[in-house]
Parts: structure tokens; sequence; C-alpha cells
């Protein structure tokens, strides 16, 4: 709209009405940002369990890629609003994708194509998992079954624990990622400084396995300060909240990718000013986003 608004004199906007022309002001405005996709959001729509996307899902075997182990593809039904984004998601250590796919639905049905996925072997560490995030996104918009419904140019990925650590290091390895979520993230390499993805880390409070002081803060410490970046501590959680519904950590995750892969502003109230709610221990952010 800015942009509009600055590139019409008054003059110019005089002579547009007495033309009868600006009947397509809506149109040229509407296409500032053309990733936007569903209805204006509220607290209930990025709280609740299912979106306004209709989705459906593909299975896809282990036997028909390589770089990474198979999984499962939840996508939008409905092509009327064009692509989606595409978000890959690792499960932790010696986990499969069943532990983390409720986030395929959820995602999916707010509007991106969603590859939650198995690793080559349960007992891959993060570098491994940062690969094959990159190896499932890669499939996903050259050889996948949904190719065209998804926007290679607008991607992202995340994990769970030692997935999480893995989203890191696909950030790292592919800076022209949008977005990168790591959840309860596990990697023995303490220093980001060079990731350049915009990034939201959540860590539990309570989390013994990677906990949020050896793991989740110095993660986000050493991201650069210049970085569009939020870290988020969920109250009272362990280092198993990805692996079951939480509302919390959806409704921040969801706010975050549109937020960046769809560079959706009307996200951006979610999370600038940081948010209030009693299920968050700690917020740090770097608000306002640019």
């Amino acid at each position: 709209m800015r942009t509009l608004r600055r590139s019409l004199s008054a003059a110019a906007l005089a002579a547009a009405f007495a033309a009868g022309t600006m009947a397509a002001a809506p149109t040229a405005l509407a296409a500032e940002n053309p990733h936007e996709r569903g209805p204006d959001p509220s607290e209930s729509s990025i709280e609740a369990p299912r979106g306004p996307f209709s989705f459906a899902e593909r299975s896809v075997s282990s036997w028909r890629v390589s770089g990474f182990g198979g999984g499962t593809i939840y996508y939008p039904t409905s092509t009327s609003e064009g692509t989606f984004g595409g978000i890959a998601i690792s499960p932790g250590f010696t986990a499969d994708q069943s532990s983390i796919a409720w986030l395929g639905p959820r995602l999916a049905s707010q509007g991106f194509v969603v590859f939650t996925i198995d690793t080559n072997s349960r007992f891959d560490q993060p570098a491994s998992r940062g690969e094959q995030l990159l190896a499932a996104l890669d499939y996903l918009t050259e050889d996948s079954t949904v190719r065209d419904r998804v926007d290679a140019s607008r991607l992202g990925v995340a994990g769970h624990s030692m997935g999480g650590g893995g989203s890191l290091e696909a950030a790292s390895d592919r800076p022209s990622l949008q977005a990168a979520v790591p959840l309860a993230a596990w990697n023995l390499d303490k220093t980001w400084s060079e990731v350049r993805v915009p990034t939201f880390i959540i860590g539990g409070e309570n989390d013994s396995v990677a906990s949020v002081g050896s793991h989740s803060e110095p993660f986000y410490r050493s991201l650069p300060g210049s970085l569009d970046k939020a870290y988020m501590e969920l109250d009272n959680a362990s280092h198993f909240f990805p692996n079951t519904p939480n509302t919390t950590m959806a409704k921040y995750m969801i706010s975050w990718l549109k937020r960046f892969i769809d560079n959706d502003t009307r996200y951006e109230r979610f999370l600038c000013p940081a948010p209030d709610d009693r299920d968050i221990s700690e917020y740090r952010d770097t608000c306002p986003h640019s």
C-alpha cells in the first residue's frame, strides 16, 4: 500500500478518478504481497487445531527417495490461491515421523505444504539431519507429486531435539531458506553466527535432555544480533513438548512461518510486541522485524 501511495501524486489520483480507472487499485494493492494465504488471522484462528484450508496427505516411501528416509506430505487441496510455502520437519534421536505427525495437519490447514520426514537412521546426528531436511525440500519441490503446489523460493525447516539441531545445520548450509524453527533443539555446536535465516527457537523450561541453559539459550545468543530471531521458553515444559499437540507452540510457530515464509505482516502482531502468555516463562526477540 505504501508503494502505491508514494508512486501516485495527487494530480495523478485526481486524473485516475476522473477517468474511472481507480477500480484497478484494489488489485494493485492486493498484489503487493502475493503470498498471503487465507483470511485475516485472529487469536482463535492460530490457536485452532485446524486452520481454514482443507488438506490431504501422501506417503513417500524411503525406496522412492535418496538422501533421507521418506515421510508424509500434507498439503492444501485448494489451488485457488496459488502455490504455498513448503516446510520440512525432522524428528529427534531414536524417533520417527510419527512423533511429530500432529504438526503436518496443523500447519497444512494454515496454508503450507508440510513434509514430516523419517531419517536414514534413528541415530543420525544433527549435521546429518540437516542434510536430510534439505534433501527432503529438494524432493518436495523437484520430484514430489505435489511439486506444482509448492513455491520453491519460500521454504523453511523445523525439527525436534537432534532434528532441531538439524534445522540449525540446514539454516547454516542454505541461507536462502525463509525460516527455521528448532524445537527443544540439541546440538554440540553452540555457535551459529553465520546463520542468515530468520530463526525462532522454542525450548522447554524443564527440559532435562537438551536443557535450555546448555542448548536453546546459547543457540539464540549466538545468532547475529541483526537477524530476525526470537526465543520462546515454554513454562514447565519437558523435552518432549513437541511430541503432542501444543497450542502455545503451534500458534507462535504458525505466526513465525507466516511472517517469514509468506512475508505476511498480518501475523506480525502476534510476535511483536512480545507475547504475554501465561504458558511462556521467557520470551526474547529482535522486534520490530525487518
